[in-house]
């Protein structure tokens, strides 16, 4: 789509930010970041599969046993603060 002498991709504005509205109408599928660390997570694993599958077991537990750990560690003044954050939806936005 020519406009104003530039050639962008449909779904395009000026500064190249991608319209979710017009894209959907062109076929063309935008993808959060939460989808694309998904995926490269996915594709990181089954490349470690094929390297060393107890290197891919040993990050997958620390992938698991981190977070557990660190929410662990937090006394009760830190988790009853974190369960009323959750609660209101402010962590994960």
């Amino acid at each position: 789509m020519v406009a104003d002498g530039l050639d962008r991709s449909f779904g395009q504005d000026s500064a190249g930010e991608c319209d979710p509205v017009a894209a959907g109408r062109s076929g063309v599928t935008v993808m959060t970041p939460h989808m694309k660390f998904g995926i490269a997570g996915v594709v990181i694993g089954l490349i470690l599969f094929l390297i060393s599958p107890w290197l891919a077991l040993a990050v997958i537990g620390l992938a698991i046993a981190i977070p557990g750990v660190a929410y662990a560690m937090l006394d009760s003044n830190q988790k009853a603060r974190l369960k009323r954050i959750r609660g209101r939806r402010q962590i994960g936005r």
